[in-house]
């Protein structure tokens, strides 16, 4: 069993930045699907961030130039780098990666924007 544990969210100004953090209670070294969710409406798990299996990040089309996904596999630990930040950005983030076929989430962490 997985635990991923996050940080980083917190209330920030619009046009400013946060990074949030995303924690594995094991190494992430050999995990090739990883990625950042926003949660909508209806409980609905939207993408926000992708690194898929060759390495290739992906983003939705609205944080497209402003978010940046990475990894640090010494730390166990997935980032996500938020800048420009907008009111519409608000929401709960979730980290979620697939170990071995089976995927984990994150508990959440919020992020409010502030206009």
């Amino acid at each position: 069993q997985v635990q991923l544990v996050e940080s980083g969210g917190g209330l920030v100004q619009a046009g400013g930045s946060l990074r949030l953090s995303c924690t594995a209670s094991e190494s992430i070294f050999s995990i090739r699907a990883m990625g950042w969710y926003r949660l909508a409406p209806g409980n609905q798990r939207l993408m926000v961030a992708f690194i898929t299996s060759d390495g290739s990040p992906n983003y939705s089309n609205s944080v497209k130039g402003r978010f940046a996904i990475s990894r640090d596999n010494a730390k166990n630990t997935l980032y996500l780098q938020m800048n420009s930040l907008k009111p519409e950005n608000t929401a709960v983030y979730s980290c979620y990666m697939n170990v071995a076929g089976r995927g984990y989430w994150g508990q959440g962490t919020q992020v409010t924007v502030s206009s």
